[in-house]
């Protein structure tokens, strides 16, 4: 189920019934009242429905949380790799100074505390080829490439000669502490994603075994439950939703 994004009322609506169905099948086991049977289930499965609800929410709203900072990066990290170079020096070095560094431009150069500070943002991971043209211009002196992302050799050549680093997260983490980002980012309008789309993700392809495990788990439990027509229904509208999104879903 980690692949397939249902709705936040799934799980606490099927916990709830389930929580319901049990209760009564006890309580009823147990030789109480009909109304108190009744009464008392609905009660054990609102509880139930509440409380996953709420876990699930707390934890749906940090994987939210974690993908919208997630694409906010990527997009700084393209504008950057797209931006003028002037442009990039210019915000690397409000976002220095924001952080409370002592920064300032010096020609085509930012100094940051006294130690260069080489913005070199690249669509590609930086190649060790361009980290020892930075090596031979700075002489072996100390300095800090800012870009997304090293190459393998580049990231063990710059390690051995004393430089240090920073990548693309600690890019997004710098601007994020100062509260730098462009006003307009280039290419920043991604197409935003529909109810629409949103549905056709949840019932591509790649789901087809989520759905059908989940189909087979209900209908196993059939056997073992009180009242098996629930699992019964549900369990097999996802074992034949399986083989339809298998069939028809898109790739």
């Amino acid at each position: 189920m980690k692949k397939m994004h249902l709705p936040l009322l799934a799980d606490p609506l099927f916990y709830a019934v389930a929580a319901w169905l049990l209760a009564v099948g006890i309580l009823r086991y147990c030789g109480a009242p009909t109304w108190l049977c009744m009464t008392a289930a609905t009660l054990i499965a609102l509880a139930a429905g509440g409380i996953v609800f709420c876990l699930l929410s707390a934890k749906t709203q940090k994987v939210r949380l974690g993908a919208r900072e997630r694409a906010e990066k990527d997009a700084l990290m393209l504008h950057l790799a797209l931006e003028k170079e002037e442009r990039v020096r210019l915000m690397m070095l409000e976002a220095l100074n924001a952080d409370g560094h002592e920064a300032h431009c010096d020609k085509d150069a930012i100094l940051s505390d006294g130690v260069p500070f080489v913005p070199l943002y690249t669509m590609e991971p930086v190649s060790a080829d361009a980290v020892a043209k930075l090596l031979r211009a700075y002489d072996g002196a100390p300095f800090c490439l800012a870009c997304n992302a090293l190459s393998p050799a580049a990231e063990r050549l710059l390690t051995s000669f004393g430089a240090t680093v920073m990548d693309g997260d600690a890019t997004y983490a710098l601007c994020k502490r100062g509260g730098v980002f462009p006003e307009k980012y280039i290419c920043g309008n991604a197409p935003r994603r529909t109810p629409r789309t949103r549905l056709q993700a949840a019932f591509a392809r790649r789901n087809a075994r989520p759905f059908f495990v989940s189909g087979a788990l209900l209908l196993l439990m059939s056997l073992f439950a009180l009242y098996p027509v629930y699992y019964l229904v549900t369990g097999s509208v996802l074992t034949i939703t399986s083989l339809i999104v298998r069939a028809a879903g898109r790739a």
